[in-house]
């Protein structure tokens, strides 16, 4: 099953059971997923999907740690639950140590050694595994070894 049957399946079970946070977060995420596939005029395959809720999980951090500055903890954690929802569609993520490795690897194969080649470890890794690492990970991982 997709991703996208998933998430409709799991929209219709939360509007069952009257799950109103779940709900609203579901919707969220197959409204941006239905209006991606309106503009690009064709189905979103799971990487694309994959794509938004990475997207959409990043905008929720950030709207975390400023509703955090500003006082706002009930907001924080309605944002917080909502991260939770996303993130049950997204594949495993590796861990760091399996980072450093695929990092570490790529370095070695590559021959690399100067902080300048940190785009090319970036562009290598994520098109490998990008469903299943974070950027920014990565990059903080590739700065460490590459540093002189």
């Amino acid at each position: 099953m997709s991703i996208k049957d998933t998430v409709n399946a799991d929209m219709k079970e939360a509007m069952k059971a009257q799950d109103k946070d779940r709900l609203s977060a579901l919707r969220m995420l197959w409204s941006e997923i239905r209006k991606g596939e309106i503009d690009s005029r064709k189905d979103y395959e799971d990487d694309d999907i994959i794509k938004i809720i990475k997207t959409g999980i990043k905008k929720r951090e950030e709207s975390v740690s400023l509703y955090i500055q500003g006082g706002r903890e009930e907001l924080a954690a309605k944002e917080k639950a909502e991260i939770e929802v996303l993130q049950k569609y997204l594949p495993k993520q590796l861990s760091i140590a399996e980072i450093e490795k695929i990092v570490e690897g790529v370095i070695a194969q590559q021959g690399l050694s100067s902080p300048k080649d940190i785009g090319v470890v970036m562009r290598i890794v994520m098109a490998q595994y990008g469903a299943q690492l974070d950027g920014k990970t990565v990059q903080e991982v590739a700065r460490i070894k590459l540093q002189p």
